[in-house]
């Protein structure tokens, strides 16, 4: 029997493919597993500086928890990593979710989980267990109003519609829209991007950004600041390249 979830290097990123395309990427027990095997693989491996969050099959991303093989979830509702498998987590490193075909459910909230979200023109993207009762705890509730507002999130959360990737964009709920087909090679291009950039003063940033949301401004200030000192030597090198000609006019950025 084949691997639910594959976990590979590409360059830079790791990318982790839940592979169970029959189901359209539904997530069983035994994938969730999986999948949190993948994302400690992932952190613990130095030179995976970016996953790649994706589905096999161009079919679906994932379409959430497998109804089919609930009973398999029923260990993993009190595990404090979720449901899912991590998405009670915050990894240390960047996230890219690379969206193909239906997002639905608990794969929404896995797409969520990432911290940027490239999608197919083909991507359909909702909550549609909302129809069946059953509620979103792998962090849907949180995460989405902090993408794409409150009374956006509201409208999705509350009628379980499902968007296309045009309004998904519009939004702010996907970043980008590529052509089908082309969603892992433009994630993997993104994560070579960012990867090439010095990864102390931008990996300060990420922490510093995810761990003031929701902070009064003066809180968020405070907590940005006490990342100065430890990345100063990067920051005192990284001006000596930039007065020696690096990166100037936009180039170099690599995303």
């Amino acid at each position: 029997m084949a691997d639910p979830v594959r976990y590979e290097r590409v360059g830079a990123a790791a990318v982790l493919t839940i592979d169970r395309p029959q189901r359209r990427n539904a997530v069983d027990g035994p994938t969730a597993e999986a999948l949190a095997a993948g994302y400690r693989a992932f952190e613990a491996d130095d030179d995976a500086r970016v996953l790649v969050l994706t589905g096999a099959g161009g079919v679906a991303f994932c379409a959430g928890a497998d109804l089919k093989a609930i009973e398999t979830f029923a260990p993993r509702l009190s595990d404090p990593n979720g449901p899912l498998g991590f998405t009670r987590l915050t990894a240390s490193k960047p996230t890219v979710a690379a969206i193909e075909g239906w997002c639905l459910a608990g794969g929404l909230e896995l797409a969520l989980w990432c911290d940027v979200r490239i999608a197919s023109r083909s991507a359909r993207l909702g909550f549609p267990e909302r129809r069946w009762g059953v509620p979103l705890i792998d962090g849907g509730t949180q995460r989405l109003p902090r993408i794409v507002g409150l009374g956006r999130a509201m409208d999705l959360v509350l009628t379980g519609r499902i968007v296309d990737s045009a309004e998904a964009h519009a939004i702010g709920l996907v970043n980008e829209v590529v052509d089908d087909g082309t969603v892992l090679e433009r994630a993997l291009a993104y994560a070579e991007g960012v990867a090439g950039f010095p990864q102390a003063t931008m990996l300060a940033d990420r922490r510093a950004t995810l761990a003031a949301l929701g902070l009064p401004l003066e809180e968020g200030l405070a907590l940005e600041a006490q990342a100065g000192p430890e990345v100063f030597g990067d920051a005192v090198a990284g001006a000596a390249r930039f007065a020696g000609g690096e990166g100037r006019g936009g180039s170099g950025s690599g995303v």
